[in-house]
């Protein structure tokens, strides 16, 4: 199970800010955290960075039970 960290709006929408979440992938680690939200965390998740150890991730990149995805949603503030 990969480690899977959420950050503002993401923490809010899943009302958790870590947890894990199976797959092989970054992509399938994403499906199941949507699985698991819903649609609001759906929402966020189309207009966050993804991160992968602390590096811009693509969905296809291999992850593994050592590795971190960070969902980092777009922050606003004045």
């Amino acid at each position: 199970m990969t480690k899977l960290l959420l950050l503002g709006p993401a923490r809010e929408a899943a009302g958790v800010s870590h947890d894990v979440v199976d797959g092989n992938t970054v992509g399938v680690v994403l499906e199941g955290a949507v699985k698991r939200y819903g649609t609001d965390f759906e929402r966020i998740l189309a207009v966050s960075q993804i991160w992968l150890n602390g590096n811009a991730a693509d969905p296809l990149d291999q992850v593994g039970p050592d590795d971190e995805v960070a969902v980092l949603p777009p922050i606003s503030g004045g």
